[in-house]
């Protein structure tokens, strides 16, 4: 697993699972999913992101988001819509 995020300015943080957890849980719930599903989606996300990251020091905020939506395409894409239309409202 990665132990570092960097981000779009160059800083470092560190990478937090629990963070995955939550803002796909949002995207989610966005999407009008039941917490179970939701739950179910959260999980098979974070084993795809822990899976890619393994054998990996530090990985981009933005090479991290695709990995999570390349895998929400697949399994949820409302998740994936929801999760996009949020980002054109930052």
């Amino acid at each position: 697993m990665a132990n570092f995020v960097t981000k779009k300015d160059g800083a470092k943080e560190a990478f937090n699972p629990e963070k995955i957890k939550r803002v796909v849980g949002i995207a989610a719930a966005d999407a009008g999913l039941a917490n179970d599903k939701a739950a179910s989606i959260v999980e098979q996300v974070l084993a795809t992101v822990m899976q890619t990251t393994a054998d990996k020091e530090e990985i981009t905020a933005a090479d991290l988001k695709k990995i999570i939506l390349d895998k929400l395409d697949i399994i949820s894409p409302s998740v994936s819509q929801a999760w996009r239309n949020y980002e054109k409202t930052k």
